[in-house]
């Protein structure tokens, strides 16, 4: 396994992430522990949570990810695990926190209460990267990165990151740290993906300046780049599927941004390059995802053990020119051109 550090960090980790976001909804604990074990027996050393898992986003199961990844986490070495988890930013633009009767924000108090909450749950005393799911419009970046400076200070979290960033938001956290002496956000998680690149503008050129690393989650979209949307119906199990039938408007407008016309004629096209190439197109997307100087690892996801076999094998591969050219035509022939 070819490891890679985190920004500046001593954390090093595998190209890719197993993201647990599904367990404790669609994966029960027995099937959850079988893709984390099958995930490390391959060399996959670095895990993604969040206190606000799994989703969809309910106040009854908020929570529940953490305490199976723990319990998990207690069958290994706890040094052989880089671990990430993330608190809740204030109101996003789908759903209210269903966590701290739906108060969140990146402020001390609940930057502490999260920290602690999360600690409990995962059953260690520390973790590697502690991360801002999503930033807070109110609360000044200042406040909470010395909120998050004094937990690096106390040894409970190791390195910072932030989530579903902006350009401008990445770099006046950075020049804060930098002008206050706190610690930095050495990472950022942000969507990207064969079917969303938007990254691949100015937050690309911030990361690429500063050494800060994206850690790309939905590297397949949510699952539409494994074609499996693209036969003659959607698959009824399918988290996309079910977010459609969803009483919650927002949670089935999530759906649709995934799952649409434009969307799955990519895809289609995204197939036929793989098959040419000799591999899945959940191989190719994943491998793209990785494919990239500024990312660390990509940050994956299952809901049954046998998924994970098309997406480890990217591992094993490196894209050549021709292949990329032609996803990039692709990409500017339906979605939108290039920066």
């Amino acid at each position: 396994m070819n490891y890679r550090y985190i920004g500046k960090t001593g954390l090093r980790v595998s190209p890719l992430c197993m993201g647990t976001m599904t367990f404790g909804s669609f994966c029960d604990k027995k099937r959850s522990f079988a893709i984390m074990d099958r995930a490390y027996e391959r060399g996959i050393n670095f895990y993604d949570t969040a206190e606000l898992y799994p989703v969809p986003p309910r106040s009854t199961w908020a929570g529940t990810t953490e305490e199976i990844v723990g319990e998990w986490m207690r069958t290994k070495p706890r040094e052989s695990i880089v671990l990430a988890t993330k608190v809740a930013g204030a109101a996003s633009g789908w759903f209210v926190p269903p966590i701290r009767h739906g108060l969140t924000a990146i402020d001390r108090f609940h930057i502490e209460r999260a920290v602690e909450g999360s600690l409990k749950r995962l059953k260690t005393d520390y973790i590697d990267l502690y991360q801002m799911h999503w930033p807070d419009a109110v609360v000044p970046i200042e406040e909470s990165l010395e909120a998050f400076d004094r937990l690096v200070q106390s040894g409970k979290v190791r390195y910072i990151g932030t989530s579903n960033d902006t350009a401008y938001g990445l770099t006046k956290a950075n020049e804060a740290s930098r002008y206050l002496g706190l610690a930095r956000f050495e990472s950022i998680q942000n969507n990207f993906s064969l079917l969303n690149r938007r990254f691949m503008d100015e937050l690309a050129t911030v990361c690429r300046k500063e050494k800060i690393s994206l850690l790309p989650y939905a590297p397949l979209a949510g699952g539409v780049l494994t074609g499996k949307y693209n036969g003659e119906f959607f698959p009824p199990d399918a988290r996309f599927t079910k977010y459609l039938n969803d009483k919650n408007p927002r949670v089935r407008a999530q759906a649709t941004k995934y799952l649409n016309d434009k969307t799955l004629e990519a895809t289609a096209l995204y197939m036929e390059i793989a098959q040419m190439a000799g591999m899945r197109v959940t191989t190719l997307a994943t491998a793209w995802s990785m494919q990239h100087d500024f990312v660390a690892s990509s940050i994956i996801g299952a809901t049954r053990v046998e998924q994970l076999d098309e997406t480890l094998a990217a591992l094993d591969v490196t894209l050549d020119d021709e292949i990329i050219k032609a996803c990039d035509g692709v990409h500017e022939a339906i979605l939108y051109p290039m920066g």
